[in-house]
């Protein structure tokens, strides 16, 4: 029988792009995925998609696991020959049980590795905007549990000494303490005029930060309404805050945006506005598959040589026309003399992914009108021309081929359709109107988001900022009751983004 193995991972504070390189080829090759309540979810991605996902999470008063059962729970996957990745937030050693678990593995003869982590300690202070130590301010830092209970008698904490101790304290996990820390140092000697300041999840979109005085934050954290987890800092260096501040003010910062575009593709530009700041919040609201009738692609592919211009749209266009090519036992060969039109620049690199064919021709203007523009400059009439598209791709390429005096033939390499699930708990904040932006990168998603939510889709999405990628889908969505407050003059992902971010900063 296999050995099994349980590595103690350090999953970061929050952000998924910290976790370590290490840590993230552990929870590829997993077997089995043992996490806590404040992992992201976008880590458990990472996973193998046959591993075991295990959670374990604990607040307070409320444990889906008491820590004894987690720790028993890893010494039987490992004995049954299971790789298992213990998935803690933060470090496993850093006021984390780690150091329990590995000593319970070490008692049972169970193999084990310690990958640490980017702790939240030293990371959330830097993500908004305080170093935890500075030459001018702090040459020295504590860091301090704060979930210790005021009322469980004495103290393990020598207060008299921590009070003074550092220049900095920073304290972890003490929300519910809060008024019990601060009277504990300022009745042991720490000026009531300390700065201090407070940051709700932190490393975070949704991350908070409140600044104050040791005398006045438990009041300001009151007021801001603030919930766990928070991280608390106290010294001189949280009043660099307004100077080195620069998570928090970029320009998507907290807005929870709207990702329409298929599951694969989505990643994409969930990327960008994460760089920017947002939180994406994906509903693939198009599946993308195999046309009803693949009989007039099928004829199409048998005689490429008689065509001059085989015109590609979309991504999507190229991936199938090539799957289909290869599944008639053919290659790029086959294409002959035949020159290559791409309409944008993912879809030329598309092109130049799946066959290592470059097109001949790609617009400037990534659009239907801009091929158009470019044809007639060139001149096409009497020219024949294959366009391999969506079934239910508008026909105003195909129109103003045929008015320049081109020889068109459209036919159809792949068709979208609604999913048959769809996450309801994306679709109940959709309803709730707890989304900022909804993006839409083709008409399809117009079409698509608003035969998911049915009669009252247009007003619920028309509470929200819509940004459309260029002025087809503009024009779809318009025509379909929706108000369109953004649109990108260049149609691509990027330039999505780019005019996102430059419309919310206007505001």
């Amino acid at each position: 029988m296999k050995k099994g193995i349980v590595y103690l991972l350090g999953a970061g504070p929050g952000d998924p792009g910290l976790i370590t390189v290490k840590a993230r080829e552990v929870l590829s090759r997993a077997d089995v995925v043992v996490y806590d309540r404040l992992i992201n979810p976008r880590l458990l991605e990472l996973a193998r998609p046959d591993a075991e996902l295990i959670y374990v999470g604990k607040e307070a008063r409320l444990h889906t696991m008491k820590q004894e059962e987690i720790a028993a729970l890893l010494v039987d996957k490992a004995k049954e020959g299971k790789m298992v990745a213990r998935l803690h937030g933060g470090d496993p050693f850093v006021f984390g049980r780690g150091g329990e678990e590995a000593e319970v593995l070490a008692a049972a003869g169970v193999p084990f590795q310690i990958v640490p982590g980017v702790t939240s300690a030293v990371a959330v202070p830097a993500y908004a905007g305080i170093p935890v130590t500075h030459r001018r301010f702090a040459s020295s830092v504590a860091f301090v549990a704060g979930h210790e209970m005021p009322d469980k008698g004495q103290s393990s904490l020598d207060w008299p000494r921590l009070a003074t101790a550092t220049d900095t304290l920073i304290f972890l996990m003490g929300s519910g303490n809060l008024g019990f820390i601060a009277e504990q140092l300022m009745r042991n000697g720490r000026d009531p005029q300390t700065p201090a300041a407070i940051i709700h999840r932190g490393t975070e979109p949704a991350q908070v930060v409140v600044q104050g005085t040791l005398a006045n934050i438990v009041e300001k954290s009151r007021q801001a309404g603030l919930k766990p987890p928070v991280i608390t800092v106290i010294g001189g260096v949280t009043t660099l805050r307004p100077i080195l501040q620069w998570f928090d003010n970029r320009p998507l910062f907290g807005k929870r945006v709207l990702v329409t575009r298929t599951r694969r593709q989505a990643s994409a530009l969930s990327k960008l506005l994460i760089e920017e700041g947002a939180e994406p919040v994906e509903l693939p609201v198009l599946e993308v598959g195999p046309p009803p009738d693949w009989g007039p692609l099928d004829k199409a592919l048998g005689h490429l040589r008689n065509y001059d211009w085989i015109v590609f749209s979309s991504v999507h266009g190229v991936g199938h026309f090539f799957q289909r090519l290869n599944a008639k036992g053919k290659d790029a060969r086959a294409l002959g003399g035949a020159k290559l039109a791409a309409i944008g620049q993912a879809t030329a690199q598309a092109l130049e992914d799946q066959a290592a064919l470059r097109p001949d021709l790609t617009p400037q203007d990534y659009s239907s009108a801009g091929l158009l523009a470019a044809f007639k400059d060139m001149g096409v009439a009497e020219k024949r021309l294959l366009l391999p598209r969506a079934l239910e791709v508008p026909p105003e390429l195909e129109r103003g081929l045929r008015g320049l005096g081109a020889q068109v033939e459209q036919v159809a390499a792949y068709q979208t359709s609604t999913p048959k699930e769809i996450d309801p708990e994306v679709k109940n904040r959709l309803l709730k109107g707890e989304i900022d932006v909804i993006t839409f990168t083709s008409s399809s998603t117009v079409r698509h988001l608003l035969d998911i939510l049915g009669k009252d889709g247009a007003s619920m999405i028309n509470k929200a900022t819509v940004a459309c990628i260029g002025p087809v889908t503009s024009r779809t969505a318009r025509d379909m009751g929706l108000r369109v407050d953004v649109e990108s003059e260049e149609h691509t992902i990027p330039g999505l983004v780019e005019v996102m971010a430059e419309h919310f900063q206007r505001r």
